[in-house]
């Protein structure tokens, strides 16, 4: 009898860890890797404040940096168990910044067993832009930015390849010790720190408006916690200007840090999120940003990634989606079918329509190859179950708001038409999914007989909220079942206050 052999590499995949020793926070991120697929399985984040322990001479105080080799005490455990080989320990604006830091990088080199790096500020926005593109795909330029405890990085992208960087000194950290030292939220003080950042802004602002760029992604930090605040208040939405004008407003409203109550504002987000806010405001007005979405990751996906060079050239929504149906037990070739007739029709709606964007084929896309993930549990409100399993799993390569739009046009898939969830959404966005809400579902119905042969050829013709399906001849007699589903839906539609005529 031959002994049982183990399992090879591929199948037990390798452990690997990024750590990111910030100006406010410092990071630990732990994945798992195996046939191709990268698992977060562990996170570990603690608030240091190192860069709040610089004097006015750069040198950095004994107490800040106890915080921080207390912090790597418990890092280095986790990091015992995964190959030397595999860990990426960097440092960042802080450690650049104190005279002191080889103090602090001796100290932490010793607790980590580790080398640690202090990276430029143009290699951290580097590896920023590509944690961002690995994880939140996106057609197109790109403008990234990431507001950090001591810096802000931005950047121009496209695809894999950042194309232009800098690094600020401005972090909201530093800019809460200089200009909201007191807890003082008053109109004055946010106009000096605004100034500020005006003033290290405008001499690279240039370099960036000449790119005409496709989507802004925020990384980390204050676009998470305004995203978290939208949220918690029932907006499905970008973040646009007029909602950081309301934050501003809001926490001068409070008059003092202390008394600073936003609803959907962490605690311990609040001595820091005026100085955040403040950046970012000024960040929107000089680089005339529309819209900014959250991306899926920052500097330490970048870390992660680039120790994965097999990994490169993966395209990471293709991933997601794959490993969600292998997860899920999802009939991929109906699903496909699914998606290629919704493409289909969602083609022709955007040549008739003017709400069209880069996000919309990626979000059809996705919804459409999803709809069934629920059906594992039971048929009745698979609809359902599919919503709240898209509510909670990662979807890396898909920013916050793709991934609510997805969930959202899954969970209204079927049976009565309930548009509640998207009245959420900002009136720039509600009727592309509106429209992209009515082709999966016709989509859906089109294709019940799960069998390629049976989908036909259809032409949609849009006028306004009036559709008119015109199927191949005598295609719907041939079909009294799809037929009379359709009548269904029609039905379900016109209840929506949308009119559908298939002839």
């Amino acid at each position: 009898m031959q002994p049982q052999t183990d399992f090879d590499a591929e199948t037990l995949g390798e452990y690997y860890a990024a750590v990111d020793l910030g100006s406010n926070s410092f990071h630990m991120v732990v994945v798992h890797v195996a046939n191709g697929c990268v698992q977060i399985i562990g996170k570990i984040k603690q608030k240091v404040r190192l860069a709040a322990g610089l004097d006015k001479d750069m040198v950095l105080s004994e107490e800040a940096m106890q915080r921080g080799w207390d912090c790597l005490t418990t890092f280095a455990e986790r990091l015992q168990d995964i190959p030397a080989s595999n860990i990426r320990v960097v440092a960042t604006a802080t450690l650049r910044l104190a005279v002191n830091a080889q103090t602090f990088i001796d100290t932490a080199e010793k607790i980590l067993k580790h080398p640690l790096d202090v990276i430029s500020g143009v290699e951290e926005a580097r590896q920023i832009y590509l944690g961002v593109a690995y994880t939140s795909a996106n057609q197109g330029n790109s403008l990234v930015i990431d507001i950090g405890g001591a810096s802000t990085e931005i950047i121009i992208g496209n695809d894999m390849h950042p194309i232009h960087m800098v690094s600020l000194d401005m972090g909201c950290v530093t800019f809460m010790e200089r200009y909201f030292l007191d807890g003082e939220l008053s109109e004055s003080n946010f106009q000096r720190a605004q100034e500020a950042a005006y003033d290290l802004l405008d001499p690279v602002v240039d370099a960036f408006l000449c790119f005409d760029w496709q989507n802004c992604l925020g990384a980390s930090g204050t676009p998470q916690a305004i995203t978290e605040i939208l949220v918690k208040q029932g907006i499905s939405d970008a973040i646009r200007i007029d909602y950081l004008y309301n934050l501003k407003q809001q926490c001068i409203d409070c008059g003092n840090i202390k008394e600073l109550v936003i609803d959907g504002l962490e605690p311990n987000r609040q001595p820091i999120f005026p100085s955040g806010l403040t950046i970012l405001l000024a960040l929107f007005e000089r680089l005339k940003i529309r819209t900014m979405n959250i991306s899926g990751g920052a500097l330490r996906e970048g870390l992660i990634y680039g120790m994965l060079d097999n990994l490169k050239h993966n395209d990471r929504r293709t991933q997601t989606l794959n490993a969600a149906i292998r997860r899920y037990h999802i009939d991929k070739p109906h699903a496909n079918n699914v998606k290629n007739l919704a493409i289909n029709l969602c083609k022709q709606l955007c040549q008739q329509s003017t709400f069209c964007h880069l996000d919309t084929e990626t979000v059809l896309d996705a919804a459409a190859m999803l709809h069934e993930i629920g059906l594992h549990i039971e048929y009745k409100k698979h609809h359902e179950h599919s919503a709240y399993i898209l509510n909670y799993i990662d979807l890396p390569g898909y920013t916050r708001l793709q991934r609510a739009a997805i969930r959202d046009l899954v969970g209204a898939h079927r049976q009565t038409i309930n548009l509640a969830p998207f009245g959420l959404y900002h009136s720039d966005v509600k009727p592309m999914l509106e429209g992209l809400l009515r082709i999966l579902r016709i989509a859906v119905v089109v294709c019940l007989r799960r069998h390629q042969q049976h989908i036909p050829a259809i032409e949609l013709k849009v006028d306004g909220s009036d559709w008119v399906l015109t199927f191949p001849e005598k295609w719907l007699k041939e079909h009294p079942l799809i037929n009379a589903e359709l009548m269904n839906e029609a039905w379900l539609q016109h209840k929506a206050g949308w009119q559908l005529t298939c002839r």
